[in-house]
């Protein structure tokens, strides 16, 4: 074989091998660093951008989309341990002349997280209504979407406010009594009986116990890589405290009051309720 050709195929084949090995290494080592790129790639493909919101010394993180128009502004509120960027997959569905806002909740991601925080229902929307005073976004009325603890806190505020919201999307709202509770319910209320708050299925504290909350979770059963979970797991570790205090917070002393104040919702609001 000619040197040249063969030197062609040792650049090109090292041209190739190099990305290949540097996603290999990054995905066992530094998952993190391809989870921030992907969600990265995801807002600038969909065109959301990342803002930050001070109210006093509060700080809301939140990612949006447009501009307001004569169409209602979308402010989507996520679910617990989530963050604003889980809308992504929603968003790509979305038409693009909407004006989209995805906030973190209090205590999440980039917005600011203190123990001294109100984290009850009631709390949570009072900080959100801080944050849509914040942006103006309350200057006329727009459609709130929230899903699990977004869900809770979302009908809470459309009770509290009904002349800000004209349109109400609640998925699998957190706070509601069913006849039949779930297993997640009955996990839950022995866990409160023993007093046994770092068993909490929410939670967890490693990969088998990730595991078995998607599947508490999840109607489609998935299997996330090793590394995903470790990251995760890494991730919440530092805001752990904060989560199993924000989450007994919620579930002691919250599970009565949405369903009291769904009941208050006037009825020019729209409601649209998905509920599994």
């Amino acid at each position: 074989m000619d040197l040249d050709v063969l030197n062609m195929f040792v650049i090109a084949g090292g041209t190739l091998a190099i990305p290949i090995l540097a996603f290999v290494v990054s995905f066992f080592l530094w998952p993190s660093v391809l989870i921030r790129i992907y969600y990265w790639y995801w807002r600038r493909t969909l065109g959301m951008q990342v803002k930050y919101a001070n109210c006093g010394d509060y700080q809301f993180c939140y990612s949006y989309r447009g501009r307001s128009s004569h169409r209602p502004s979308i402010l989507m509120l996520h679910g617990f341990s989530s963050h604003k960027d889980m809308w992504l997959f929603i968003i790509k569905f979305l038409p693009k002349n909407l004006h989209l806002i995805c906030v973190d909740m209090p205590g999440h991601e980039g917005t600011t997280r203190s123990s001294l925080d109100d984290f009850s229902t009631y709390g949570q929307m009072k900080r959100i209504h801080q944050f849509v005073e914040c942006i103006n976004l309350n200057r006329k009325p727009f459609h709130l979407i929230g899903i699990s603890m977004g869900g809770n806190v979302a009908g809470v505020y459309a009770a509290q406010y009904p002349a800000e919201v004209c349109c109400l999307t609640l998925m699998c709202p957190g706070g509601l009594l069913n006849a039949k509770q779930s297993i997640f319910i009955q996990q839950m209320k022995e866990l409160m009986k023993k007093e046994c708050y770092d068993e909490i299925p929410m939670i967890p504290c490693t990969p088998e116990g990730m595991a078995d909350m998607l599947k508490l979770c999840s109607y489609v059963r998935f299997k996330v890589p090793h590394q995903v979970s470790e990251w995760h797991l890494k991730k919440t570790y530092l805001t752990i405290y904060l989560f199993i205090y924000l989450f007994i917070y919620l579930f002691c002393q919250s599970r009565l009051a949405p369903t009291l104040y769904y009941v208050n919702i006037l009825s020019q609001t729209i409601i649209s309720l998905f509920k599994d």
